[in-house]
């Protein structure tokens, strides 16, 4: 039998587990530093409530991800979820993607109407900002993204963004529907504990090393030091970030982290009905509430907020910037055949989420089934 490693025990490690399993002909270890799979998807329970280290419903445009999910781990939809965005300088909570039917209620809304006016698209935006002022004009860029992406980034300069495409929620102005992505498929789980029956039944039949870590890669020969042990695979999947296969022999790649605080209040809600998130554009530390509620369904005489304020305390979200992402192409470029990198970390792509995992390993599993084991170039399939 074919042996197969999967580094990290995230969704993407996890769903890449379980698409091997399923093909019958791999014997797989999965390896996870952290002593539960997950990662930052695991629910945890903080005053009686139910919750996730960031909010994690499940977003997709693709039916087979979400059929595939909903089968090992019945979703529930989320049919109305709305985003607002606290304006202080309005003193006014607007809707996010910003809407045009906002713009009535704002005090410059005549100012805003000529700046539309005279936009004449963002094709040839070349950083973040020109992309966003060209899109939606300067007072709606001022309003809604300036602070707020830098304090996101920790940046003194949006310019210093040089990539966008990862940047709205479906569209930059958007009109119609008020809820965020009402073209996509969104859901949560069912089950109290969330996603973490699902980790549970793809890893089944897998070794799974937890409290682990790697102690020597030697990546060009498929062969990894555990625990003293050498060992050679026929197949590597990796949901790590590729720095760490390498030794940083390019350097260290940039990550943005998370401190992450959870407030309980005392009422049944806090936010008004259909809401989920509120962003704060402004000088606030924090860049998000969420009412973990809103997903989950909990029945509680209390409610659980959880804010979100960017710091360098953990390796969450790779640099959506033109150096970063080439030097981590770097590290792609190293890969032999037979070894795979995906996920967040493992693609260094901003924009991955739940469903580009599960997309990502059932897109590897063909790859190997096919008899080909060339890793993609990360890409809009790959992402």
């Amino acid at each position: 039998m074919n042996k197969a490693l999967v580094i990290g025990g995230g969704f993407a490690g996890c769903a890449s587990v379980h698409q091997l399993l399923l093909m019958g002909s791999w014997d797989v270890t999965l390896v996870e530093a952290a002593p539960f799979l997950g990662a930052g998807v695991r629910t945890v329970w903080h005053g009686g409530h139910p919750y996730t280290f960031g909010p994690r419903h499940f977003l997709t445009q693709n039916r087979e991800v979400y059929d595939y999910l909903d089968k090992y781990c019945p979703l529930r939809r989320c049919l109305d979820h709305e985003f607002l965005t606290y304006v202080e300088q309005d003193n006014q909570f607007y809707n996010f993607p910003i809407h045009r039917d906002d713009i009535a209620r704002m005090p410059d809304k005549d100012k805003v109407n000529a700046e539309l006016k005279q936009l004449k698209g963002a094709v040839e935006a070349k950083t973040f900002e020109d992309y966003w002022v060209s899109s939606v004009g300067r007072t709606l860029y001022e309003k809604y993204i300036d602070k707020y992406s830098k304090k996101m980034w920790l940046i003194d300069d949006n310019n210093k963004i040089d990539t966008f495409n990862w940047s709205p929620k479906g569209v930059a102005l958007k009109e119609g529907p008020r809820a965020a992505w009402d073209t996509a498929l969104s859901a949560y789980p069912i089950a109290p504990d969330g996603y973490n029956q699902y980790f549970d039944v793809a890893t089944k039949g897998a070794r799974i090393l937890l409290g682990t870590k790697i102690e020597c890669y030697d990546i060009p020969n498929r062969t990894v030091t555990i625990k003293g042990e050498k060992q050679k695979f026929d197949l590597i999947v990796s949901s790590i970030s590729p720095d760490q296969m390498f030794e940083n022999c390019y350097g260290a790649l940039p990550y943005i982290g998370r401190d992450f605080h959870k407030i309980v209040l005392p009422m049944e809600f806090a936010f008004p009905e259909h809401v989920y998130f509120l962003y704060y554009a402004n000088d606030e530390k924090f860049t998000r509430l969420t009412e973990f509620k809103r997903f989950t369904h909990h029945k509680s005489h209390t409610t659980l907020i959880g804010m979100e304020i960017p710091s360098m305390n953990g390796k969450y979200y790779p640099l959506p910037m033109k150096s970063a992402l080439a030097q981590a192409a770097r590290y792609h470029e190293l890969m032999p055949k037979g070894v795979f990198a995906l996920g967040r970390h493992g693609s260094y792509r901003y924009a991955i989420d739940i469903d580009d995992c599960i997309e990502q390993a059932i897109a590897m599993a063909r790859l190997v089934q096919e008899g080909s084991y060339e890793h993609p170039v990360p890409g809009p399939k790959w992402r």
